[in-house]
Parts: C-alpha cells; structure tokens; sequence
C-alpha cells in the first residue's frame, strides 16, 4: 500500500525501485541486468525528452498503471486479429464517472501499452453511453487540468490523444465546455506551428467551435 502511494505522490520513487527491483529478482541470472541497467542513464541526461516533464509532479502514468494492475479500471484490451477492442466487465452504462472518467483522460499520458489503448478507448466508450452529457459536465473542471496535461505534453501521440479526447467531449458536453477552453487554447495554438499537427489542430477548432458555439 504504501508503495502505491509514494507512487502516486511521485516522491524519489525511481532511484528506490531500480534497486528493489535488481535484488528481487534475484532468480533471473544476475550477471546481465547490472550490465545493462546503468547505460540508459547517461543518455537520460543528456536527451531530457526521456524523462517526461508533466509526469514528475503527479507520476500519473504510474498511477494508472497501478489502479488498472488493482483492477481499478472496469475495462480490459481483447486482442484481435484484425482490430484490439475493449471489453467491459460491466455495462458502462452503469460504470461511476466519478472517477473513472478522470482516470482514463490521465492514462491519456501513458506511453506504454495496453494503458494507451484502455485509456484513450475506455474514455471515448464512456462518452458514448446514455446520459453522458449530465454525468460528464460536473467532471469538467478536474478533467480539463488532464486533459491540458496531455495537450502539453512532448509526446505526439499522447498530443494528439488528448486532442482526439477533447473533441470527443466537447462533443458530449457543448458549450459547457466554452469556459475552460481558455485553459487549453494556448497549448493548441503552440503546436499548430508544428505541420504534422496543423490540419488535424484546424479541424478540431472547427469541431470545438461546432460543438460549443463561437470558439474566441
């Protein structure tokens, strides 16, 4: 327990566990993991986009990664051959938002598989059942602080996740997102320099101002 919450609070967790982890699995041959662990470790220094900026304060993805191990997350990757999917364990009909919602927009930061996929379709699937509209608006102000994580994060892909995400609920939500959209408009303006990213920016600005009326 106490693990996990030196985990969410992100307290010099790193160094810790690296040596933890070294000594527990004492079963796997020692000789080559010593060898190996210490090499990233210069480069990490040098190339400061290894180490996530946002993710410092909150250690958000390890706390994703800890709830969905606990069982935390009601939805689960199916691996297809042709496509993955989620299955529910429950309607998500009758899921709680609260938390949940909140939850999945901050795996929207995690780089590692499966949570990239849970998170990004688990939200997208939770704003599409009945009555989403009333469940998610009194979420808006903890979701939009997450979801400007995600929109500033170096990441493209966990970008471009928040940017999908945030269309989806500004398309459940409407104009009660208008408020907070100034919290978010700095981070989408940023990357619209980018040209990878202006078109796909363009047309959710388009979409934004769509869903909620006029967009300043």
């Amino acid at each position: 327990g106490s693990n996990f919450l030196r985990m969410s609070t992100g307290i010099q967790i790193k160094p810790k566990t690296a040596v933890q982890k070294s000594k527990t699995s004492s079963p796997l041959p020692p000789s080559p993991e010593p060898a190996t662990k210490p090499q990233p470790k210069p480069s990490d220094k040098l190339n400061p986009k290894t180490i996530d900026p946002f993710g410092a304060p909150s250690r958000s993805p390890s706390a994703f990664a800890a709830i969905y191990a606990k069982g935390g997350i009601p939805c689960r990757l199916v691996h297809g051959s042709v496509k993955h999917r989620l299955q529910w364990e429950c309607l998500p009909e009758t899921v709680p938002f609260d938390p949940l919602l909140v939850t999945l927009a901050e795996g929207l930061r995690e780089t590692k598989h499966p949570y990239t996929f849970v998170s990004k379709e688990g939200f997208k699937e939770l704003l599409m059942v009945e009555g989403a509209t009333e469940k998610a608006i009194p979420l808006l102000p903890r979701l939009v602080p997450v979801l400007k994580a995600a929109l500033a994060h170096s990441d493209d892909e966990v970008f471009e996740r928040g940017l999908d995400a945030l269309v989806q609920l500004s398309a459940v939500v409407g104009p009660s997102l208008n408020d907070h959209l100034k919290h978010l408009l700095t981070n989408l303006s940023r990357r619209l320099t980018d040209k990878k990213f202006r078109e796909k920016i363009t047309v959710a600005l388009q979409k934004l101002e769509q869903y909620g009326g006029k967009v300043s």
